[in-house]
């Protein structure tokens, strides 16, 4: 789908995934799955990974994941699901992963966020996975939450990707803005007429972009709602 990343870069992908309900109204996690593997990632963070009403099942067989994707979920305190709140991160299988971390976010809208402290060679990295709210307000007390989690860790290259819901790209993230460098590769919504900035990648201080994009394809058209993005990512 697309080349493997250069040497000495981290290949990142964020994807709603919506359940693997596809914008043909077909459930299919093989083709979700599919899209992963074929973008030749290092780590992916997915949003919508599980299903809603308790117990919250995963939207991707859980057994499959590993040799479907080349990839194998970051834990979760779930035994039925690769996400929390909707919220995954997959990582390649030699990913040391040191420590996992599951937010509560606040808001009108239950949400959540993970952080995985990873290891891959000798390069550490902080990955945020997140699906912010519909509601302004909503976002602002979120993304607060997460920089405030960030303040009492140990500094450490990061980054924070997601569905960040924000359909304008000069106002609304302006707390990440202070702190992170953020990424909108490409339009990603919705995927059959993309028209908005919604997936977006933001890295601290320590990282840089070395190339990026979304994927068009006429499978992703028809795979979510949503068109994956991607970033190369290396450590400055």
């Amino acid at each position: 789908m697309i080349p493997p990343a250069a040497p000495q870069t981290l290949r990142v992908v964020s994807y709603n995934i919506r359940k693997a309900l596809g914008t043909d109204r077909r459930r299919d996690p093989e083709r979700i799955m599919r899209i992963i593997r074929g973008m030749h990632a290092d780590v992916v963070i997915l949003q919508e990974a599980d299903r809603r009403r308790a117990p919250r099942p995963s939207a991707l067989p859980l057994e499959r994941v590993e040799a479907a994707t080349g990839l194998r979920p970051v834990p979760t305190p779930s035994d039925v699901s690769i996400g929390w709140h909707g919220n995954a991160i997959l990582v390649r299988p030699s990913t040391r992963i040191d420590h996992v971390a599951h937010l509560t976010l606040p808001g009108v809208e239950p949400r959540g966020a993970m952080v995985a402290d990873l290891h891959q060679g000798a390069r550490k990295i902080r990955v945020i996975a997140s699906h912010l709210g519909l509601l302004r307000p909503s976002r602002k007390e979120q993304l607060s939450a997460m920089i405030a989690h960030l303040d009492a860790c140990d500094a450490c290259p990061t980054l924070i990707a997601g569905d960040l819901n924000e359909w304008s790209q000069k106002v609304g993230l302006g707390r990440l803005a202070k702190r992170f460098t953020i990424h909108a590769p490409g339009k990603s919504y919705h995927a059959r007429l993309p028209v908005a900035f919604l997936d977006r990648i933001a890295l601290d201080q320590h990282l840089e972009v070395r190339q990026g994009g979304v994927v068009e394809t006429a499978q992703t058209r028809q795979a979510s709602d949503h068109l994956p993005i991607w970033l190369d990512v290396a450590h400055r």
